[in-house]
């Protein structure tokens, strides 16, 4: 059964909505997936693909790798035992957010690019004499539909952005989200990697001051639930 939290501080206002209580074991574990898949993909792009064509596909990969890094540094710091701050509190809160936003939004991002590039690798498949070029047409965008559910996630209030800004703002960072996915690809095929990387420098911009602002109000929202909370009766 799940713990219900006061929600009417001690001076008469209502508390600060905190994010629910997450198993940091989870997350860690995540961490380490967020962190090999994507630089393996990278070094499976490098070694399979046209460089000429990369975009910006392999600096998005690299930053989803390394952003895992920095988000389980967070969650590392997690405590909520004696000597813990409003800063330990939430750092599976933290964490999770850079991970959502600087990992899996990087990734799903550049993989519409990486698989294209590996659909059409000529190290992956045959040119010789009487090999057949099978055109994969809109199949090649199966892998995008990853995008749908991570929407879900964030729409319907799984994500950690939830409960840091309001349900309107939320709403419009992710569907800014969709669209630059959708316009940097369209770009990518069309060959105009210069507007490729602009749309992707514009999304990495966006969730970086999303991080930096939902991180720095985390914190404050648990110090504000600290101080307000009504202390619990002794057993």
């Amino acid at each position: 059964m799940s713990k219900v939290r006061p929600i009417i501080g001690t001076d008469g206002h209502p508390l600060p909505i905190l994010p629910p209580e997450r198993d940091a074991r989870v997350w860690a574990r995540l961490v380490r997936v967020m962190f090999y898949t994507p630089g393996f993909m990278g070094l499976l792009l490098i070694k399979t693909g046209e460089p000429a064509s990369f975009g910006i596909t392999v600096e998005l990969l690299m930053l989803s790798s390394a952003a895992a890094i920095v988000g389980g540094l967070f969650i590392g710091t997690q405590s909520s035992k004696a000597g813990a701050d409003p800063a330990s509190q939430i750092g599976t809160w933290s964490g999770s957010l850079i991970i959502e936003l600087l990992g899996v939004v990087p990734f799903l991002s550049a993989v519409p690019a990486l698989f294209h590039e590996l659909a059409h690798s000529a190290l992956l498949h045959s040119r010789g004499l009487g090999a057949v070029d099978v055109a994969l047409g809109a199949s090649e965008l199966l892998p995008a539909v990853a995008i749908l559910p991570f929407m879900l996630y964030q729409l319907a209030g799984f994500g950690t952005l939830h409960f840091v800004v309001p349900k309107w703002l939320n709403g419009i960072i992710n569907i800014a989200i969709l669209c630059l996915i959708v316009a940097s690809y369209v770009e990518y095929r069309e060959g105009n990697y210069s507007l490729e990387k602009r749309f992707a420098a514009v999304l990495v911009s966006i969730m970086a001051v999303t991080v930096l602002f939902g991180v720095l109000k985390l914190r404050r929202m648990q110090a504000m639930y600290d101080a307000d909370c009504p202390s619990k009766d002794p057993k």
